[in-house]
């Protein structure tokens, strides 16, 4: 199990270092290198030859992404005549 955290700890380092470093968000690279390391374990033990696992330097943005205004369902206010 420890070295399970070992190998997690050092690929969250890597994502978090292919990112430019930015501050907070480790559990954002501590959950994706755990989802990595897991799925390239459980893809060996199932017998199976796993592939190495390519991953793409994404950038974890702290930017939270505006929600858009739902579509008026066309019941406005009717205008008097």
């Amino acid at each position: 199990m420890h070295h399970l955290e070992e190998a997690i700890r050092e690929r969250a380092y890597h994502l978090w270092i292919a990112d430019g470093q930015p501050d907070g968000n480790a559990d954002t690279y501590w959950l994706n290198a755990q989802r990595e390391i897991l799925t390239t374990s459980l893809g060996s033990t199932a017998g199976e030859t796993a592939a190495p696992v390519v991953t793409e330097a994404v950038s974890v943005s702290t930017n939270r992404v505006k929600k858009t205004k739902a579509a008026r369902s066309g019941k406005g206010k009717s205008r008097a005549a």
